[in-house]
């Protein structure tokens, strides 16, 4: 009767999740620039009654009551999550992929995960088979698609709002035991962006800078707390341009609009992975009259792939890893 009962929870949940999400095309990131959860406070936790009994963790503004510790960890849809993990060296039992496999970037932390479906559709009936003491998605889901996630397991919708980065870090760190590496890490980070700051304010100064991803052939910009924005303009200082200020999500651009912007510095992350129906888009970009004519692409302050370009922008790996390499790049000695 047990057997029967969990077969027919699994198929209630996959057909509610294929009814939300299976028949759509991968354009969750369209939703970047919707609002997280109006609170942004860093997760706590209320004191467990034992060692091993559930405890309630608060997290931007809401509540979750999880295990009292967390050995068995389900990421789905959320690559900030993942890469939060990297960073903590966090191992989950099971975590999405990207055409069918874990990206390079993450084998550190899924040499012994299960893949739990794609980005934008997870795999119901395995995340049941894990029996996750925790599974983590992206806000980037329907609220009905996260209602139903739940009946699997404790789950916590992790936000994709770049702003929410510390939060997010704060959180697994807190499922994990880790709050102390999250703490040294958070720590670590502001002091050096502060450095790079002073380095870079007056490379930066009256100067337009922009980054842009190219995804499925075509060029996008993102809202000024998405993307690698906050670590660009709230953090780095360059001013932010108009465009990026009036975008409220995901906003895909023409090649004259790119022009007629014409930034004095460009950071464009590409993704063959991203583009697999137009692999040669960015060849063909670089090679365009129109883009070669651009301030940046003229005056070489063209930056391609900083990072890993399957790398969110927004978590605290992702801007570890582009100030490094904004550190190590010509442009701190751009004139």
């Amino acid at each position: 009767m047990k057997k029967l009962a969990t077969i027919g929870i699994t198929t209630l949940v996959l057909l509610g999740l294929t009814a939300c999400g299976g028949g759509k095309t991968e354009t969750a990131p369209a939703a970047a620039g919707t609002a997280a959860p109006a609170a942004s406070v860093a997760p706590t936790a209320a004191p467990a009654a034992t060692p091993s009994g559930p405890r309630v963790i608060k997290y931007v503004g809401k509540e979750y009551t999880v295990p009292g510790k967390v050995d068995k960890l389900v990421i789905t849809g959320a690559l900030e999550s993942l890469e939060d993990a990297l960073l903590l060296d966090v191992k989950p039992v099971g975590a999405l992929t990207v055409g069918g496999k874990f990206p390079a970037v993450f084998a550190p932390i899924t040499d012994k995960a299960e893949g739990v479906g794609e980005k934008a559709q997870p795999n119901l009936e395995t995340i049941l088979k894990l029996k996750p003491d925790v599974i983590l998605m992206s806000t980037k889901f329907p609220a009905e698609t996260i209602e139903k996630m739940t009946k699997v397991g404790p789950t916590i919708p992790v936000s994709h709002i770049a702003t929410d980065w510390e939060n997010n870090l704060n959180l697994l760190g807190e499922l994990t035991g880790k709050q102390d590496k999250a703490k040294q890490v958070l720590d670590k980070y502001k002091t050096d962006s502060a450095a790079l700051k002073a380095k870079i304010g007056p490379i930066f100064k009256d100067k337009k800078v922009l980054a842009i991803r190219v995804r499925a052939g075509s060029l996008f910009i993102f809202p000024e707390d998405v993307f690698f924005n906050p670590s660009i303009y709230a953090e780095l200082g360059a001013t932010v341009p108009a465009e990026v200020k009036a975008a409220k999500a995901q906003q895909n651009i023409s090649l004259e609009k790119l022009a007629e912007m014409n930034p004095d510095y460009l950071i464009v992350e590409f993704s063959e992975e991203e583009n697999k129906d137009t692999p040669k888009v960015f060849e063909d970009l670089k090679n365009n009259p129109i883009f070669k004519n651009i301030n940046a692409v003229k005056n070489g302050q063209l930056y391609t792939n900083l990072v890993d370009p399957l790398l969110q922008g927004g978590t605290a790996y992702s801007k570890i890893k582009f100030l490094e390499a904004i550190n190590g790049s010509k442009l701190v000695q751009a004139k």
